[in-house]
């Protein structure tokens, strides 16, 4: 069984939904859905086929209209109702960051993001905001890097942030891919996004160096080179060559340290 996953706001969580009426949908269509809370105007972020479907998914109604999306509430109302609330959890002393609001499209519902390092007790802040939007009132508490989705720009490549192009989920980014990937000794801050975390980009070519450097002799192991016995130091995955270190040749003189091609080594080897 296929379904339709849509999304009511960058941060938010990703819901599946069923095409019974089978429209015509492409990824980043608006469309109408009901949910538990109300009629809703979201987008589509993809499809997915899940032959273990144990629940019947709530179908999407149409694809949204210009009126649809006309009725949705502007930057301004937004950016309004952000800065109120951000006033009040001042005023409560609370420690959070708003990110944004989100309005429901009946505007029965206001959401607000949030960052904080941890629990936050926010019923007086709820109550405010309650009597003075007059509507249901929700906080949700995200993490830092779904800020950097819902609020940034470019990375340092220039480009435009991944996670707010292609990127649906957010995975595990380790320091062992930065490490497979010698780039370790540049610093954490020139391969950390925006968001403060190690990049999302360096497990895109991970498993390929992790090919790659299974290509070349592991460091500490002793190799003959052109009729010298030495020990491998050090690794240039991409020129795929190793350093070999050899001990010196007169008493007294250093060791001697040659970075070997291997694919010429390789070839002469034939």
């Amino acid at each position: 069984m296929s379904s339709v996953q849509i999304q009511f706001a960058s941060w938010d969580k990703i819901y599946n939904f069923s095409n019974q009426n089978n429209l015509e949908l492409k990824v980043g269509e608006a469309v109408m859905v009901e949910t538990e809370l109300g009629l809703e105007l979201g987008r589509i972020i993809g499809f997915k086929d899940d032959k273990n479907q144990d629940r019947e998914l709530k179908p999407i109604l149409r694809i949204a209209t210009y009126d649809d999306v006309a009725n949705l509430p502007n930057e301004t109302k937004k950016l309004d109702a952000l800065n109120y609330c951000k006033q009040v959890a001042n005023r409560l002393n609370l420690e959070m960051k708003l990110v944004d609001a989100h309005f429901s499209y009946s505007g029965n519902r206001i959401t607000f993001a949030f960052i904080a390092d941890g629990r936050i007790d926010f019923r007086d802040l709820v109550k405010d905001l309650t009597a003075y939007f007059n509507c249901n009132i929700r906080l949700n508490q995200i993490g830092i890097r779904d800020e950097a989705r819902a609020s940034g720009d470019c990375g340092p490549c220039g480009n435009g942030l991944c996670c707010r192009s292609f990127l649906k989920d957010f995975f595990s980014i380790t320091s062992e891919m930065a490490e497979a990937q010698q780039v370790v000794h540049r610093g954490s801050e020139r391969i950390s996004g925006m968001c403060g975390r190690l990049m999302c980009c360096l497990s895109y070519e991970y498993e390929g160096y992790k090919d790659m450097a299974g290509e070349l002799p592991p460091l500490g192991v002793k190799v003959n080179v052109d009729g010298k016995r030495g020990v491998v130091v050090g690794h240039h995955i991409l020129k795929q060559s190793v350093d070999v270190e050899f001990p010196p040749e007169k008493a007294g003189d250093r060791n001697i340290f040659v970075e070997v091609d291997l694919n010429r080594h390789k070839k002469s080897k034939k």
